[in-house]
């Protein structure tokens, strides 16, 4: 029995918390002010669907699909994104809330987190190469041997991030957020006078 598809179709104000959303593909689909908290979303493949205020917290995400997927003003609080699909995964988070979430060893490379909550989230072994980190609250977020080079931070905050079990090269870093690199130090940084 093969999957079937469902296009460009948009669901709103749905409530899959109750009721499961049909276990297919979604191309080009749009979710908007949905509920999927503590549903079941294994092996189920979204290609190019975009995700606006919709509360996916604690979904189950057993082989699940996310290709070129877009996530906007979303509540995604501890989502294991390792048990995800690995083939062509790729998304991208505005305004969203992703604490406590699990990436472990995901490919990420160039992903875009905009203007959202990563705190103690686990990025440990993932590539984050040429990613970006624009206005990310990242407080107890673990990088560890994390690919990270020429990853942006410049306008990200509450970050720590060892030099020497990471890859760094190239990243970037202003200034004000280059405190993040030292923390592990436990030195003191004061201003000039």
């Amino acid at each position: 029995m093969e999957q079937h598809f469902i296009e460009e179709k948009t669901f709103e104000r749905k409530d899959y918390s109750e009721n499961r959303l049909e276990k297919c593909d979604y191309e080009l689909c749009t979710f908007s002010n949905c509920n999927f908290s503590n549903s079941d979303l294994s092996k189920i493949r979204f290609i190019e669907c975009e995700f606006y205020d919709c509360n996916l917290s604690s979904v189950n995400l057993h082989e699940t699909g996310f290709q070129e997927v877009i996530f906007k003003g979303c509540k995604m609080i501890g989502l294991n994104f390792e048990k995800c699909n690995d083939f062509a995964f790729s998304i991208k988070a505005e305004n969203c809330q992703l604490n406590h979430s699990i990436f472990y060893k995901q490919k990420l490379s160039k992903t875009i987190f905009a203007k959202s909550k990563l705190q103690e989230v686990d990025f440990t072994d993932c590539d984050l190469n040429s990613s970006v980190f624009d206005d990310c609250d990242l407080l107890n977020t673990i990088f560890d041997n994390t690919d990270l080079q020429n990853a942006d931070f410049r306008n990200s905050y509450n970050f720590t991030i060892d030099p020497e079990n990471n890859r760094i090269k190239g990243a970037k870093f202003t200034l004000e957020t280059v405190i993040g690199l030292l923390n592990k130090y436990n030195i003191k940084i004061e201003p000039n006078h």
